[in-house]
């Protein structure tokens, strides 16, 4: 059986845990930020873990990681 390839935008985006989960930043802070709460702005800038469903897709994004 051949070696499956990583993904290489998946490999930019996502780092996996010591549990196994998927850290991701946030979206949303490129542009039109003006609106935006600054709470928000803050709660943003935080990493994000990946849902459930999202995981599943990262996972086979990633077989080697």
């Amino acid at each position: 059986m051949p070696k499956l390839k990583n993904h290489s935008g998946a490999k930019k985006r996502f780092k996996k845990t010591a549990t196994g989960k998927y850290k991701c930043r946030k979206a949303g802070l490129r542009h039109l930020l003006t609106p935006m709460s600054s709470g928000k702005g803050r709660q943003m800038r935080r990493g994000g873990i990946t849902r459930k469903t999202e995981s599943e897709i990262v996972r086979l994004n990633l077989p080697y990681q």
